[in-house]
């Protein structure tokens, strides 16, 4: 993703907003002009709580460009309390293993950095095992 896009996106990226569909009370992520469900119009700001739990998994072996250094890693659907399921990393698993079912929450962190070394660090939301 451009960086123009990522820091558009920052409030989605960094906090996990989304939307609630004011006619269907639909909670949306990521955003759309309208809901899904119910074909109304969907522009109120949700911000969703951030704890989940882990719908299916998969761990990445070989990874896309700008992506190679972490490998390798874990992505997995999140199915969010609110309702809605996301893609993403899993952080922080030590050797804890991963399971369907296991509670999550999510936690920023570095993405990648654009442009190798010396370029801008781009962060995101990943999830992590619910501590304590």
């Amino acid at each position: 993703m451009e960086n123009p896009r990522h820091w558009r996106l920052k409030k989605q990226r960094y906090a996990l907003v989304g939307e609630e569909c004011p006619h269907c009370h639909v909670k949306l992520f990521p955003p759309r002009d309208v809901c899904p469900h119910c074909g109304g119009e969907a522009k109120e700001e949700f911000a969703f709580s951030g704890k989940g739990e882990v719908f299916s998994y998969t761990v990445m072996h070989d990874a896309p460009t700008g992506y190679q250094e972490a490998t390798p890693f874990t992505v997995a659907l999140v199915k969010l309390a609110e309702g809605p399921v996301v893609t993403a990393q899993l952080t922080d698993l030590g050797d804890q293993p991963v399971r369907i079912g296991m509670p999550v929450e999510m936690v920023t962190r570095k993405i990648r950095t654009d442009d190798g070394d010396r370029g801008m660090i781009l962060y995101g939301y990943k999830f992590r095992p619910v501590m304590g």
